[in-house]
């Protein structure tokens, strides 16, 4: 009888300890397998690489946004960009964000902001530390304050140095198409 009993514990104890060893195997699963996010490669420009998104001839209306992580207003507007981008896409219509964020924020700001926020519009890094050069390039009028916008196409070119509502940004837009 106490062979039995013996016997009925040592199985009941290795058969639980089996269990146990499943659950927390496939929890550790689990857990790694949300912790694994998808991978965003950021596509860094200086200025002369930069260049070629700011004079396109094709039939498309641009609408380039510069803007930082660091600067509230452009956290801000940035859903109504990806709102335009999302509305307009399939209407020749690109949006393209221009991070200004410094270098040494792009992996632990900028990554898990793009991330966060689901930006699905291009978003390009402009990384070039010679500001009085490229800000004078991009327009004459600029004073190198964030947010600020071009709206262009093969016809016309607008800049501005503000914020916008959606309405304010699908309201020149329509006005270029």
């Amino acid at each position: 009888m106490k062979l039995k009993l013996f016997l009925v514990i040592l199985f009941l104890t290795f058969s639980c300890k089996d269990k146990t060893t499943s659950k927390v195997v496939a929890n550790i699963e689990t857990v790694e397998e949300k912790a694994v996010e998808p991978k965003i490669d950021l596509e860094v420009y200086d200025f002369e690489g930069f260049k070629k998104f700011l004079n396109k001839t094709d039939e498309k209306t641009y609408v380039i946004n510069f803007w930082a992580t660091w600067c509230g207003p452009c956290v801000k507007e940035l859903p109504y960009f990806e709102k335009l981008n999302a509305e307009y896409k399939d209407k020749d219509v690109e949006v393209i964000l221009v991070s200004l964020d410094f270098p040494h924020v792009y992996e632990s700001k900028l990554k898990p902001f793009i991330q966060k926020k689901n930006l699905k519009s291009r978003v390009v890094v402009l990384d070039d530390d010679n500001e009085n050069k490229w800000i004078n390039e991009i327009d004459t009028s600029w004073s190198g304050s964030i947010p600020a916008t071009i709206l262009y196409n093969k016809n016309e070119r607008k800049f501005f140095e503000k914020s916008f509502t959606y309405e304010e940004l699908e309201q020149e837009v329509k006005q270029l198409k």
